[in-house]
């Protein structure tokens, strides 16, 4: 169903180091980074695709976080989020919400919530029971 998601930032170098620790934490891969343009991606295993890619908007305005908007990451254990989320407060990003169950969402929703140093606000999931 998703062939990418494009995530807008300010400051390329900064949003880079807190992407590369997050996205290698999930087991995903670099695939590219063109620090000209700039813009940087990953990619998921085993397949090329989804694509999450970051970089300044494509028509040259400043960015800004989105109301309303989010991207969530899935991750292989309850362990990699509590991870995931400690990693991104400890990198500049801010809570939205720690780790735990959303039994709303379904009995084995495990998640946590938290913006990038950019404001774009990330879910790290997993799905499965403990």
């Amino acid at each position: 169903m998703i062939s990418h998601i494009f995530i807008g930032v300010k400051d390329f170098d900064r949003a880079y180091r807190f992407y590369a620790e997050l996205m290698a934490l999930l087991g995903n891969s670099p695939r590219f980074c063109d620090r000209e343009r700039p813009w940087a991606g990953w990619q998921s295993h085993p397949e090329p695709r989804p694509l999450f890619l970051i970089g300044a908007p494509h028509d040259g305005a400043p960015h800004a976080a989105g109301n309303g908007q989010m991207v969530a990451l899935q991750a292989g254990s309850r362990a990699v989020v509590i991870e995931a989320w400690r990693l991104a407060l400890a990198h500049g990003g801010t809570d939205e919400g720690e780790p735990g169950l959303r039994p709303a969402y379904h009995p084995h929703y495990y998640g946590a919530y938290f913006r990038d140093p950019d404001g774009n606000k990330l879910c790290v999931v997993c799905h499965d029971p403990e």
